[in-house]
């Protein structure tokens, strides 16, 4: 969500910046701007594509420090007089987050006569930023921040240029991300590594209440003290490469055919079949720790919630621990009852979803003990949590989550196998079952990947469909809500997901011969219960298509069309059915021909509440 860039060295800024801007355009956006120090400070700024913005920019805007933006829309409408960068005489501001007392700054600062040209709440940072700077005694650029953050409540990543101050690029931040990527005589801060990734690979991360300079050739971070702070340089292992398309139309389909790599390579080395054992290493938990946990708690947002509902139903039976699963953005408010014996579990994509942020120091200060699922090495949710379980799927640029909710589903498992063996809840046999089934994914991912065409076939047929419903029991209910929130998402089709035994609750009413109706019928215990509730909609004369396992005869009776899946372990078939819908919502989009890395509305990480 938003998008900050900076960039000061020996390189002209425009296109260095017009450049990570755009590698940064899958976090969702609707405008964007820069500011560069040309002699002066120059900015340019417009609604819609970094295009139009490249468009405005004078091809003699010379200058090799600058700062930019790429905004989603929070307090102002997506036009151009609220684009960042946000201007105030000699200093120019971009800002991502929420500024929550903006409108006691703005009315503060409107008496002292600063007048405000957008609806935004950046804005009134930087006119504190001016006041704090020339109005009580001059004052540098650090200094004049340090004073201006004092005063904000909120979230906030920010990066400021002063004109008076023409070699140093200011930045500070909390509970937005930001990371410094240290080049050859030349500096950048951003919101994401991806954005300068091409010029770097060695990165410091920002924490929370810090704040620094960059220079051409040093980088000085201090806490709101003064103090300074010395921070070690870590490097990333993915190339800019893997952040690319390679050849695929979309950047979704290019991830959704990277799913056999990126569950291998999250399992890769902690699977032991011989012994029927799961090694995690990376936990901070004793085993006497972990036969005393009496519940779990999950906390996520969206896709990663959606993984969380069956890791209820993996550890309730894997490793027979009661769970409850939060959405993260009403956690924090619900007043949980919590108590030390309990373990968090924090899903997050990126690693920077602030309600999930939120919700796990909520979490923490009851002393429960927290686990990270993420996968973005450095983000702020490795350093909140006690231990972290990396996913390893490598940069995911569309919008709509593909391999990292499978490969969140492998380290579930994962975890699961490992909390219920020492437990001993799950015998050595029973973990060797799943694990020769969990080394069996990849393969039989593949396999539906080769089978695509046929998904093609079936998304042309319905993608004219106003609405659609996806049903599924036990295992297969969050498959089902997965599938419907990728359909909306990214083809607008309102879709709803549902566990199929509540169609007689209501929904049953909304079914049409123009509904159809996705039954996730993967064989199972539930397997008799779902070919009944697919009588059901197809007594109402619904169109049924059926996702179900390959040697599976029966289904073809109740069915009107029958999208196959590798036959596995009852608990793994969840993993397979998700590629298949979400090549099911790819296609159907594609007919429709939508936006489909960046659809309408939508943001890669949202960072703020």
């Amino acid at each position: 969500m938003c998008g900050i860039v900076g960039y000061i060295g020996d390189g002209q800024a425009v296109p260095i910046i017009l450049e990570s801007l755009k590698m940064l355009e899958y976090r969702g956006y609707d405008s964007a701007g820069v500011t560069i120090f040309n002699g002066s400070l120059e900015t340019y700024k417009i609604a819609g594509r970094i295009k139009n913005l490249e468009d405005i920019i004078p091809e003699n805007v010379n200058g090799s420090t600058g700062i930019g933006h790429t905004r989603w829309a929070t307090h102002g409408k997506p036009e151009t007089r609220n684009a960042h960068p946000h201007i105030s005489s000699n200093v120019s501001v971009v800002h991502n987050g929420i500024i929550e007392n903006y409108m006691q700054l703005k009315e503060r600062l409107t008496g002292l006569g600063y007048e405000f040209k957008s609806d935004t709440d950046t804005e009134v940072i930087a006119h504190l930023l001016h006041f704090n700077m020339n109005c009580n005694g001059k004052k540098y650029l650090l200094d004049g921040l340090t004073e201006t953050i004092k005063e904000l409540e909120g979230s906030y990543a920010i990066a400021a240029l002063c004109a008076e101050e023409p070699g140093i690029l200011a930045f500070a931040r909390k509970d937005s991300p930001l990371v410094i990527g240290i080049g050859n005589g030349s500096n950048y801060a951003a919101s994401d590594v991806t954005a300068f990734l091409k010029h770097t690979k060695e990165v410091i991360y920002i924490n929370d209440n810090e704040i620094g300079l960059l220079k051409p050739d040093s980088i000085d971070i201090f806490d709101l003290d003064g103090n300074s702070i010395s921070r070690d340089t870590e490097t990333i292992e993915w190339t800019l490469e893997a952040a690319e398309k390679a050849g695929y139309e979309h950047f979704m389909l290019k991830e959704i055919h990277e799913q056999p790599t990126s569950i291998q390579n999250t399992f890769a080395g902690k699977l032991s079949e011989l012994e029927g054992t799961v090694t995690l290493d990376e936990l901070y938990l004793e085993r006497d720790e972990i036969k005393r946990l009496k519940r779990v708690t999950i906390i996520a947002c969206g896709t990663s919630w959606n993984a969380g509902i069956l890791g209820k139903y993996l550890f309730e039976k894997l490793a027979g621990l009661h769970t409850d699963v939060e959405t993260a953005s009403e956690f924090r408010y619900s007043n949980p009852v919590l108590c030390g014996e309990e373990l968090t579990i924090a899903i997050t994509q990126s690693g920077e979803t602030a309600d999930t942020l939120a919700a796990v120091r909520s979490s923490s200060s009851y002393g429960c003990r927290s686990i990270a699922i993420t996968n973005v090495v450095g983000s702020t949710i490795t350093r909140e949590s006690d231990s972290v379980l990396y996913t390893r799927s490598g940069p995911e640029i569309g919008v709509a989550a593909t391999k990292t909710f499978t490969a969140q589903l492998v380290a579930l498992y994962m975890l699961a196998i490992h909390l219920g063996r020492i437990r001993g809840v799950v015998s050595a046999n029973e973990a060797k079952d799943l694990i020769v089934g969990m080394k069996r994914l990849p393969g039989q991912i593949q396999k539906i990947l080769n089978k695509k065409e046929m998904i093609k076939e079936c998304a042309a047929q319905f993608a004219d469909k106003r609405d659609c419903f996806f049903i599924g029991r036990y295992l297969n209910y969050p498959v089902a809500l997965e599938g419907a929130l990728k359909l909306k998402e990214i083809s607008y089709i309102h879709a709803e997901g549902y566990a199929a035994g509540e169609l007689k609750h209501g929904p049953l009413a909304l079914i049409t011969d123009e509904t159809p109706v996705v039954a996730i019928a993967t064989r199972g215990h539930t397997y008799e219960k779902i070919l009944s509730n697919i009588k059901e909609v197809k007594a109402r004369n619904a169109t049924v298509i059926a996702v179900a396992d390959d040697d599976d005869t029966e289904i073809d009776k109740y069915v009107d069309i029958v999208l196959r899946v590798p036959s596995s372990h009852e608990l793994l078939a969840p993993v397979l059915s998700s590629v298949v819908l979400q090549l099911l919502s790819y296609y159907t989009a594609l007919a429709k021909d939508c936006s489909i890395d960046k659809p309408r509305n939508l943001a890669k990480s949202v960072t703020v509440e």
